[in-house]
Parts: C-alpha cells; sequence; structure tokens
C-alpha cells in the first residue's frame, strides 16, 4: 500500500491551503476577463478567435472550481458544528466523520476523543452511582437495625415486662430479614425440651403449640447443638432430618441462630420461609445474630431481675414483707411448728371490688389506700407475726403459735378496722372492704403449697358468698 501522500490532492492539505488555492482559482477569473476584453476591444476588433472561447471556458472551470473546494469547507464547518451542538445538548452518541486530516478533521478527531472520554466518565459515574444507592441503602438498613437494637435496649433498661421485650424482638427480627415467619424457642431444663415462647408471622397460630422433645431427633441434631443452623437449596441437615424439621415447623427455609447464656443454649430465635429456591445471605445470618445476642441479654437481664426480686424481703409501696419472703418465712415456721408440735394459722386477704376502685379514682388513691390498708394490718398483729403484701391487692398473714380460731380473730380485727376507716365517705365507691381464707399447720397441710392453696381456696369461697367475709372452714 502507497503511503505516500498525493501531492496533487486537496483531501491532504490543511484548510488554510485550501482557501488560498481557493482564492488563487477565483482570483484568475477577472485576469481572463481583463485578457478577453483587451483582446477584443484592443488587439482584434472582428471576429471571434479560439482564445475567447478557451479563455471563457477556462475561467467558467476555474471559477466552478474554487466555489467547490470553499463549499467543501464550509460543509465540513458546518456538519461539524451541528454535530457539536448535539453533544453540547448532551447527546453522547454522536461521532463525528473525521477522514481528512486537515484542521477540520483533527477538530473532529479532538471531539470524537472527548466525547469517548466523556462517555468513558459517565458510565464510571454512573457505577459510581449505583454502588453509592447500594452503599446509601446498606446505610439505611443499618440505621434501622439501630434504632431497633437501640428500642428494644430501652424496653430492657426501662424494665418492661420480659414477654413484651421478646415479642418485639422476634417481630423486628421477622420485619428486617424480610421473612415470612420468625420464632423463638425457650429450653426446658425441668423437661428437657425446647417449647414455643414466642411466634410471629403466618404460621403463628400453628407454630405457638410447637415442642422439640429429648426424645426427637431433632433435639439434639438441630437445636441442642452450639452451632447455626441453615436449611435452604444448599444447605440441609444430616441424617435426612430436612423433611421432618420443615415438616414439624411447616416452612421451607430455616436460618435459626443459639442464644447462649454461660455457654449453654437457653433459647433458639428462628427465621423462615415458605418460597421455592431460596438461599439465605450473609446479611442475613449477622441480623440474626445481632437480635439473638439482643434477647440473650433480656434473659440475662430477667433472671438477674427475679434474683433480685428474691433478695429483696420488703415491698417497696407498703412496707410490709414481699411474697419470696412470706413464702421462705412460711415454710421456716411450719417446720418449727412441726418440730414443737405447735399450731402454725396462714391468712390471705383480698380487697373486695379493689380494681374498680382503682379505675374510678386512680392510682394515687389506689396507692394511697394500700399504704393504709398496710398500717392498719400491722397494728393489728403481734411481734412474732409476719405480714406481707404478696400481690397488687392481696396481703397474707403468717400467724405462728395460733389455731384457725384465733387466726380468725385477728382477721376479724382486721377487716373491721379496715371497714371502719375506708366506709365513712360519704361516696359509697371508697368504702373498701376485705375477705380472707385461713389455714392451718397441720390441718391443712405441711408445706407451703398446700396451707396457700388451702386458703385461696377458702378465699374464693369467701367471695363468692358475697364479699366481706372471712371463711375458716
Amino acid at each position: 500500500m502507497d503511503n505516500h501522500p498525493n501531492h496533487f490532492s486537496l483531501n491532504s492539505r490543511t484548510v488554510k491551503q485550501k482557501l488560498m488555492v481557493a482564492f488563487q482559482l477565483m482570483s484568475i477569473l477577472p485576469f481572463l476577463v481583463c485578457v478577453y476584453l483587451l483582446s477584443v476591444y484592443i488587439f482584434s476588433k472582428s471576429g471571434v478567435k479560439l482564445d475567447i472561447i478557451v479563455y471563457l471556458a477556462v475561467s467558467a472551470f476555474l471559477a466552478i472550481v474554487g466555489l467547490l473546494i470553499i463549499k467543501e469547507v464550509f460543509d465540513r464547518l458546518t456538519s461539524v458544528t451541528t454535530e457539536a451542538k448535539f453533544i453540547a445538548a448532551g447527546d453522547m452518541s454522536r461521532n463525528l466523520e473525521a477522514g481528512h486530516s486537515d484542521e477540520v478533521g483533527e477538530l473532529g478527531a479532538i471531539l470524537n476523543q472527548l466525547t469517548q472520554r466523556i462517555r468513558g466518565n459517565m458510565d464510571e459515574l454512573k457505577d459510581y452511582s449505583e454502588k453509592t444507592t447500594q452503599i446509601n441503602i446498606e446505610i439505611q438498613k443499618k440505621i434501622i437495625i439501630l434504632s431497633n437494637l437501640m428500642q428494644i435496649s430501652a424496653l430492657i433498661s426501662g424494665g418492661s415486662k420480659f414477654e413484651e421485650i421478646l415479642k418485639i424482638a422476634v417481630e423486628k427480627s421477622r420485619a428486617l430479614a424480610n421473612s415470612e415467619i420468625a420464632f423463638l424457642l425457650f429450653k426446658n431444663e425441668s423437661k428437657d425440651s425446647f417449647y414455643m415462647k414466642v411466634a410471629d408471622g403466618i404460621k403463628s397460630d400453628y407454630l405457638s403449640s410447637v415442642e422439640i422433645n429429648a426424645k426427637d431427633d431433632l433435639y439434639n441434631k438441630a437445636f441442642n447443638l452450639n452451632k447455626l443452623l441453615i436449611l435452604d437449596k444448599q444447605n440441609s441437615l444430616q441424617d435426612n432430618l430436612t423433611v421432618d424439621f420443615l415438616t414439624k415447623f411447616q416452612v421451607k427455609n430455616c436460618l435459626a441462630m443459639p442464644i447462649f447464656l454461660r455457654g449453654m443454649v437457653k433459647a433458639v430465635l428462628g427465621i423462615a420461609n415458605t418460597r421455592d429456591n431460596f438461599s439465605y445471605n450473609k446479611s442475613d445470618i449477622e441480623l440474626l445474630d445481632i437480635f439473638s445476642k439482643q434477647i440473650a441479654v433480656a434473659i440475662e437481664n430477667d433472671i438477674l431481675a427475679h434474683r433480685v426480686e428474691k433478695l429483696e424481703i420488703k415491698d417497696t409501696l407498703t412496707g410490709l414483707y414481699n411474697y419470696f419472703f412470706i413464702q421462705s418465712r412460711l415454710q421456716e415456721e411450719i417446720n418449727r411448728a412441726i418440730i414443737y408440735q405447735r399450731p402454725c394459722a396462714f391468712v390471705i386477704f383480698d380487697i373486695d371490688n379493689f380494681k374498680n376502685y382503682r379505675q374510678k379514682f386512680g392510682s394515687i388513691c389506689a396507692e394511697s389506700a394500700l399504704k393504709k390498708v398496710a398500717v392498719l394490718i400491722r397494728d393489728c398483729i403481734s411481734e412474732v407475726d409476719r405480714a406481707g403484701r404478696t400481690d397488687d391487692d392481696e396481703f397474707s398473714l403468717i400467724l405462728p403459735e395460733k389455731n384457725k380460731r384465733q387466726a380468725q380473730e385477728v382477721a376479724e380485727e382486721i377487716c373491721k378496722k379496715v371497714q371502719a376507716s375506708f366506709c365513712t365517705d360519704q361516696d359509697n365507691g371508697k368504702c373498701l372492704t376485705f375477705s380472707a381464707g385461713v389455714s392451718e399447720n397441720p390441718l391443712d397441710g405441711v408445706q407451703v403449697e398446700q396451707l396457700t392453696t388451702k386458703a385461696k381456696e377458702l378465699l374464693k369461697k369467701a367471695k363468692a358468698g358475697g364479699k366481706n367475709r372471712i371463711v375458716v372452714f
């Protein structure tokens, strides 16, 4: 292939050279006109000579060639300008024809390079925008997870009910993991089984009755393990237990995380769905791990709270002994009474219609009434007797060395004082009375549960008999 430029071709010339050629060609026309005038009017006065025709033909040809050259240059400039306008308007798909090596061709090539570079930058920006969007989605998801964790932490630190905390944690696990089902299994150490504590989602009613016993293969090979359980299209259980698991829970996929306390599995938090060809990813595992740790904190906090309650002996509102102290002290008095063959009576009081009283007059008035009742009870018992508030509106008495008859007298005195103190107001709604049941060791039992059950049974009879009364037998 011949790479040498054609010196007679205008394609290899610059715009400046082309315009100079066009100017030179078009300058010949007036020159030839002058020659024509001289030949016609000065040198020859008759006839038409051949050279005149030649002059005219050459002049016309050269003028046309010059015009075509100028038109070609300006057409290309116009084309470049038009394409540049489209590019400036944002159409980066344009591509300039840069076949010539002159200034216009170089300008077209430069514009093509710029356009290509801009397209590349735009592609990079698009990729960066997509990555940024994905990062923002992940950040928003993390923020939502953090917000929910803070909500659960606030419930734990605020002393909310344990069941409420667990229910919210399970609900959040299902919602944030985009699952159809979430559940929380608790381990029952005494029965050696896992029972359903909380279930949320489309099969919550069914799942509430699910229980995994020690005799089931799933107990030791699926739940009572210190590792994550994954069931999806890529993962299954050993010994063909996958079918048993999915049938028992009526799901198609499951992700379950063990919850540890002191190195032992205390509970299992799981999410599940009924989708086909589904696989869990790393984010699902991380999310479940976060909520399982939060639930572990809630469980530990609940255990510590119960221990603190057992260590405390006084009710904070009334100053009387609390439920745990009354139970333990009653067993001590029963044991002492058995050894020395002496009686020991137990009385349970309940304020009649106290729920209505609280609703009508408010919590502040109700608490004030409970404090006043506690003072009246304390004034009616001896130093060896023990009085306690064992429920919201329930009070108990341990009366060592007293039989049922003697205990009945103490109970009647307390009931009279309560009625006399609260039933003097003109508003009958503020009148409070007591109903009570009395049991005795050893006639009604030699264990705390026996005396408590008997006293509550008699208390129910007092309530059913019209209230404001004491039932002994």
